[in-house]
């Protein structure tokens, strides 16, 4: 969902209120390309302004979006960011205007193919965006061939700007996540836990973090360290 922050900004309710959604929060691994753009977008005014995110659930697509639209609000400017996960609960017409915005990001473009009214919405939002060379930030669980869109001309779009692969962490970037994001939270997470987690949780960081969530809480409720022997109960 999405909210007003200040007149005409827009940011999402989904921010864990643990977690600064912010670049120096994720582990780069072999993203170093869409990051260095990411980071220069609002600073640099590049010929073309509108970028497409893909990877697998968890591989932080998310979290790039949310980061940018950090960087931009704390820059003093407007920015909407829309979950399309959650449009059965939103509106088409939301969309109309946003131009008028600094940076818009679409997140989960997939969750709204074959939703004509969406598809036909996001399609002019596009034109309008190239036209007023806003940025626009799109992210998918597929590349753009791949996408499932019905609207031919979306889809041809959807490849016109900057493409990004976001490629999944190795164990040795994945640990590093998990310790960052538990230091952020001010909470110990022993290396030989975080190790343990790594070999036991599937590695894609959407499980890490949820995982993270419940040993913070448990931790908490049982007044106890985090120990293997611990983790392996709750685990099990």
């Amino acid at each position: 969902m999405i909210k007003e922050s200040a007149p005409g900004q827009q940011i999402p309710l989904a921010f864990n209120k643990y977690d600064q959604i912010d670049f120096e929060l994720f582990e780069v691994g072999r993203n170093q390309a869409v990051v260095k753009y990411l980071n220069n977008l609002l600073k640099e005014k590049f010929d073309n302004q509108i970028a497409y995110l893909w990877g697998a659930p968890g591989s932080g697509k998310s979290h790039l979006l949310q980061a940018a639209c950090t960087a931009a609000a704390r820059d003093k400017l407007t920015v909407a960011y829309i979950p399309l996960k959650e449009a059965s609960e939103l509106s088409p017409a939301m969309l109309e205007g946003l131009e008028s915005l600094a940076l818009i990001c679409l997140d989960d473009i997939d969750k709204i193919a074959g939703k004509t009214d969406w598809e036909e919405a996001i399609f002019h939002l596009y034109n309008r965006l190239r036209d007023a060379n806003i940025p626009l930030l799109i992210s998918s669980n597929c590349s753009p061939l791949a996408s499932e869109v019905l609207l031919p001309d979306l889809k041809s779009r959807l490849a016109w700007g900057q493409v990004f692969h976001l490629l999944p962490l190795n164990e040795s970037e994945a640990l590093n996540s998990l310790m960052r994001r538990a230091h952020s939270r001010g909470f110990d997470l022993p290396n030989e836990v975080a190790g343990y987690l790594i070999k036991r949780v599937s590695r894609d960081m959407h499980s890490l973090f949820g995982v993270l969530d419940k040993l913070d809480r448990a931790s908490l409720v049982a007044k106890k360290k985090l120990s293997i022997p611990f983790v392996r109960e709750l685990l099990d």
